[in-house]
């Protein structure tokens, strides 16, 4: 059903945690991963390898996704090394918990530029060779708090929030050149947190979640595949949870 034979794929973040599980994934599904970092090089050319190790296709590239020339010249570097680019995955992000009114100018910008302006600026290098592709696939990976707000999250909330209104405004923009673009709201997935944090508090965190467990990468991946492949070529402009039930709204 997540055939992606000759598709290339971006994902940002790729080097850990969720991101590191939609990369390999997405490669077992046959697409060649470009796997991008801004500072865990040992992991994003450990998954990397891994995706080799397994006959697949990939290459880690190194980029601060809120600045906009350097995103340029990884997209550049992608379509030189694999021919084009058919999938996005603005999976990278930067929120940390703090009460907005003990929160900072700089607090807001350090987390916009990567959460909105990241996926911006990831978006708009990709778009040309997206609409080239004629199948071109926009997925971002965020936190529920940006669906239904949460005490302490304001910043990231509202980075997200603006994304998810950009995936809803080029689903319409692009989608006459075939492209879809969606959103995946998750839960809390405990491997992207502080272990002794969620050791801690574990009893407590999953009394919110319907299904009570909190969430893994492996979760969240096989949706990242059916909207990536031709069995997701309706589904476009959404707002999908993973969630385990934390929000149903």
């Amino acid at each position: 059903m997540s055939d992606l034979k000759g598709r290339v794929a971006l994902v940002t973040g790729g080097g850990r945690d969720v991101g590191a599980a939609i990369a390999k994934l997405l490669a077992e599904h046959g697409a060649s991963v470009a796997v991008n970092y801004h500072s865990s090089k040992s992991e994003a050319e450990a998954v990397v390898a891994e995706i080799e190790k397994a006959g697949g296709k990939a290459r880690a590239y190194q980029a601060d996704i809120s600045d906009a020339d350097v995103v340029r010249k990884m997209v550049a570097g992608i379509k030189n090394d694999f021919g084009g680019l058919d999938i996005l995955v603005n999976n990278a992000g930067l929120v940390f918990r703090k009460r907005f009114s003990e929160s900072t100018p700089e607090d807001w910008k350090r987390q916009i530029d990567t959460c909105l302006y990241g996926a911006l600026n990831c978006s708009h290098s990709a778009g040309p060779l997206l609409e080239a592709s004629g199948r071109g696939r926009i997925i971002s990976i965020m936190g529920d708090s940006s669906r239904v707000g949460e005490s302490g999250l304001a910043l990231g909330a509202a980075a997200r929030a603006g994304t998810i209104a950009l995936m809803k405004s080029l689903a319409r923009e692009w989608g006459r050149s075939g492209v879809t673009a969606n959103s995946i709201s998750l839960g809390l997935i405990e491997t992207a947190h502080d272990k002794t944090w969620v050791d801690a508090n574990r009893d407590k965190l999953v009394k919110a979640y319907a299904i009570r467990r909190l969430g893994l990468p492996s979760d969240v991946a096989p949706l990242v595949a059916l909207l990536a492949s031709d069995a997701g070529s309706w589904i476009t402009g959404q707002v999908i949870s993973v969630n385990g039930g934390y929000s149903m709204v």
